[in-house]
Protein backbone atom coordinates (compact mmCIF):
# COMPACT_ATOMS: atom_id res chain seq x y z
CA UNK A 1 0.00 0.00 0.00
CA UNK A 2 1.34 3.43 -0.93
CA UNK A 3 2.50 5.61 1.97
CA UNK A 4 1.15 9.14 2.46
CA UNK A 5 3.34 11.85 3.98
CA UNK A 6 2.17 15.34 4.92
CA UNK A 7 4.94 17.90 4.36
CA UNK A 8 5.75 21.61 4.41
CA UNK A 9 8.19 24.20 5.66
CA UNK A 10 6.79 25.48 8.96
CA UNK A 11 7.51 28.19 11.51
CA UNK A 12 8.28 27.30 15.12
CA UNK A 13 4.72 28.34 16.03
CA UNK A 14 3.16 26.08 13.41
CA UNK A 15 2.43 28.27 10.38
CA UNK A 16 3.32 27.51 6.75
CA UNK A 17 2.50 30.99 5.43
CA UNK A 18 1.31 34.40 6.52
CA UNK A 19 -2.41 35.29 6.25
CA UNK A 20 -1.73 36.74 2.76
CA UNK A 21 -0.02 33.45 1.69
CA UNK A 22 3.45 35.00 1.61
CA UNK A 23 6.16 32.94 3.30
CA UNK A 24 8.47 35.69 4.52
CA UNK A 25 11.71 34.23 5.92
CA UNK A 26 10.41 30.63 6.03
CA UNK A 27 12.19 29.74 2.79
CA UNK A 28 15.46 31.63 3.40
CA UNK A 29 17.30 28.36 4.03
CA UNK A 30 16.55 27.25 0.46
CA UNK A 31 19.04 29.87 -0.75
CA UNK A 32 21.72 30.19 1.94
CA UNK A 33 23.86 27.12 1.27
CA UNK A 34 26.63 26.05 -1.05
CA UNK A 35 25.10 22.83 -2.39
CA UNK A 36 22.84 22.94 -5.46
CA UNK A 37 19.54 21.12 -5.12
CA UNK A 38 17.40 20.77 -8.25
CA UNK A 39 13.74 19.81 -7.89
CA UNK A 40 12.45 17.48 -10.57
CA UNK A 41 10.51 17.75 -12.80
CA UNK A 42 10.03 21.46 -12.10
CA UNK A 43 13.71 22.25 -12.58
CA UNK A 44 13.72 24.73 -9.69
CA UNK A 45 17.23 25.18 -8.36
CA UNK A 46 18.00 25.89 -4.72
CA UNK A 47 21.26 26.28 -2.80
CA UNK A 48 21.06 24.58 0.57
CA UNK A 49 23.47 23.28 3.17
CA UNK A 50 25.06 19.87 2.59
CA UNK A 51 23.00 18.46 5.48
CA UNK A 52 19.73 19.71 3.98
CA UNK A 53 20.73 18.35 0.57
CA UNK A 54 21.49 14.91 2.01
CA UNK A 55 18.07 14.88 3.67
CA UNK A 56 15.93 16.39 0.90
CA UNK A 57 17.39 14.74 -2.21
CA UNK A 58 16.25 11.20 -1.34
CA UNK A 59 12.95 12.47 0.08
CA UNK A 60 12.06 14.41 -3.08
CA UNK A 61 13.27 11.57 -5.31
CA UNK A 62 10.98 9.11 -3.50
CA UNK A 63 7.79 11.11 -4.16
CA UNK A 64 5.62 9.60 -6.89
CA UNK A 65 2.53 11.82 -6.61
CA UNK A 66 1.85 15.15 -4.90
CA UNK A 67 -1.60 16.21 -3.65
CA UNK A 68 -2.43 19.91 -3.35
CA UNK A 69 -5.54 22.05 -2.91
CA UNK A 70 -7.10 24.40 -5.44
CA UNK A 71 -5.91 27.45 -3.51
CA UNK A 72 -2.26 26.42 -3.87
CA UNK A 73 -2.85 25.58 -7.53
CA UNK A 74 -4.26 29.07 -8.14
CA UNK A 75 -1.57 30.79 -6.07
CA UNK A 76 1.25 29.13 -8.04
CA UNK A 77 -0.58 29.04 -11.39
CA UNK A 78 -0.15 25.29 -11.35
CA UNK A 79 3.66 25.57 -11.39
CA UNK A 80 3.54 25.86 -15.20
CA UNK A 81 2.23 22.31 -15.47
CA UNK A 82 5.20 20.69 -13.71
CA UNK A 83 4.80 19.10 -10.28
CA UNK A 84 7.22 20.50 -7.71
CA UNK A 85 8.10 16.90 -6.85
CA UNK A 86 6.90 13.56 -8.17
CA UNK A 87 5.78 12.43 -11.58
CA UNK A 88 2.12 13.37 -11.19
CA UNK A 89 -0.05 15.77 -9.21
CA UNK A 90 -3.62 15.63 -7.90
CA UNK A 91 -5.52 18.88 -7.31
CA UNK A 92 -8.38 18.68 -4.82
CA UNK A 93 -10.98 21.06 -6.21
CA UNK A 94 -14.72 21.51 -6.67
CA UNK A 95 -14.18 23.41 -9.92
CA UNK A 96 -12.60 22.34 -13.22
CA UNK A 97 -9.11 23.63 -13.85
CA UNK A 98 -9.13 26.78 -16.01
CA UNK A 99 -9.56 26.04 -19.70
CA UNK A 100 -6.82 28.47 -20.70
CA UNK A 101 -4.41 26.80 -18.26
CA UNK A 102 -5.27 23.35 -19.65
CA UNK A 103 -4.79 24.62 -23.21
CA UNK A 104 -1.38 26.08 -22.29
CA UNK A 105 -0.30 22.85 -20.56
CA UNK A 106 -1.90 19.98 -22.49
CA UNK A 107 0.69 17.45 -21.32
CA UNK A 108 0.65 18.40 -17.65
CA UNK A 109 0.43 15.24 -15.52
CA UNK A 110 -2.29 16.82 -13.38
CA UNK A 111 -5.47 15.13 -12.17
CA UNK A 112 -8.41 16.48 -10.20
CA UNK A 113 -10.48 15.09 -7.34
CA UNK A 114 -13.64 16.42 -5.74
CA UNK A 115 -12.69 15.66 -2.14
CA UNK A 116 -9.61 15.06 -0.02
CA UNK A 117 -10.47 11.37 0.43
CA UNK A 118 -10.91 10.98 -3.33
CA UNK A 119 -7.67 12.88 -3.95
CA UNK A 120 -5.62 10.68 -1.62
CA UNK A 121 -7.20 7.53 -3.08
CA UNK A 122 -6.44 8.69 -6.63
CA UNK A 123 -2.87 9.59 -5.69
CA UNK A 124 -2.28 6.19 -4.09
CA UNK A 125 -3.67 4.49 -7.18
CA UNK A 126 -1.35 6.52 -9.41
CA UNK A 127 1.65 5.90 -7.11
CA UNK A 128 1.18 2.14 -7.12
CA UNK A 129 1.48 -0.53 -4.46
CA UNK A 130 4.87 0.59 -3.13
CA UNK A 131 4.48 4.25 -4.01
CA UNK A 132 4.98 7.41 -2.02
CA UNK A 133 2.41 10.21 -1.93
CA UNK A 134 3.13 13.70 -0.59
CA UNK A 135 0.20 15.87 0.50
CA UNK A 136 0.93 19.51 1.18
CA UNK A 137 0.28 20.70 4.70
CA UNK A 138 -2.40 23.31 5.33
CA UNK A 139 -6.10 22.91 4.58
CA UNK A 140 -5.94 19.80 2.38
CA UNK A 141 -3.21 18.12 4.42
CA UNK A 142 -5.07 18.91 7.64
CA UNK A 143 -8.25 17.33 6.29
CA UNK A 144 -6.32 14.23 5.24
CA UNK A 145 -4.65 14.10 8.67
CA UNK A 146 -8.01 14.44 10.48
CA UNK A 147 -9.44 11.64 8.34
CA UNK A 148 -6.62 9.28 9.28
CA UNK A 149 -5.24 9.21 5.73
CA UNK A 150 -1.72 10.40 6.61
CA UNK A 151 0.98 7.87 7.56
CA UNK A 152 3.92 10.21 8.12
CA UNK A 153 4.61 13.86 8.91
CA UNK A 154 7.64 15.66 7.47
CA UNK A 155 8.40 19.17 8.79
CA UNK A 156 11.14 21.56 7.73
CA UNK A 157 11.10 23.84 10.78
CA UNK A 158 12.49 27.34 10.19
CA UNK A 159 13.59 29.33 13.26
CA UNK A 160 10.88 31.94 12.73
CA UNK A 161 7.77 32.89 14.71
CA UNK A 162 5.09 34.22 12.35
CA UNK A 163 2.42 34.79 15.00
CA UNK A 164 -0.48 34.13 12.63
CA UNK A 165 -1.23 32.65 9.26
CA UNK A 166 -1.94 29.32 7.57
CA UNK A 167 -1.63 26.47 10.06
CA UNK A 168 0.44 23.38 9.21
CA UNK A 169 -2.40 21.10 10.32
CA UNK A 170 -5.16 23.29 8.89
CA UNK A 171 -8.32 23.16 10.99
CA UNK A 172 -7.45 19.84 12.63
CA UNK A 173 -8.43 19.57 16.27
CA UNK A 174 -7.98 16.71 18.69
CA UNK A 175 -5.06 14.65 19.83
CA UNK A 176 -3.12 12.38 17.49
CA UNK A 177 0.05 10.71 18.74
CA UNK A 178 3.13 10.39 16.57
CA UNK A 179 6.08 8.07 17.13
CA UNK A 180 9.37 9.61 18.22
CA UNK A 181 11.10 11.43 15.35
CA UNK A 182 13.13 8.91 13.38
CA UNK A 183 14.96 11.59 11.39
CA UNK A 184 16.28 14.80 12.90
CA UNK A 185 18.60 16.72 10.58
CA UNK A 186 20.05 20.11 11.44
CA UNK A 187 20.51 22.27 8.38
CA UNK A 188 21.46 25.93 8.18
CA UNK A 189 18.44 27.91 9.49
CA UNK A 190 16.21 24.81 9.32
CA UNK A 191 15.56 21.64 11.29
CA UNK A 192 14.26 18.67 9.28
CA UNK A 193 11.96 16.36 11.26
CA UNK A 194 10.21 13.15 10.27
CA UNK A 195 7.53 11.35 12.27
CA UNK A 196 5.35 8.29 11.71
CA UNK A 197 1.72 8.55 12.79
CA UNK A 198 1.05 6.15 15.63
CA UNK A 199 -1.74 3.70 14.79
Amino acid sequence: MARVVMQAVVSVDGFIARPDDSVGPLFDWYFNGDTALVAEPSGWTFRVSAASHAHLRPFWDAIDVTVIGRHLFDTTDGWDGKPAAGDQLVVVTHRPLPEDWLAAHPDAPFHTAGSVAEGIARAKELAGEDGFVCVTAGDVGGQAFSAGLVDEVEMDVAPVVLGEGVRFFGDHTGTVELDDPDRVVRGDRVLHLHFTVRR
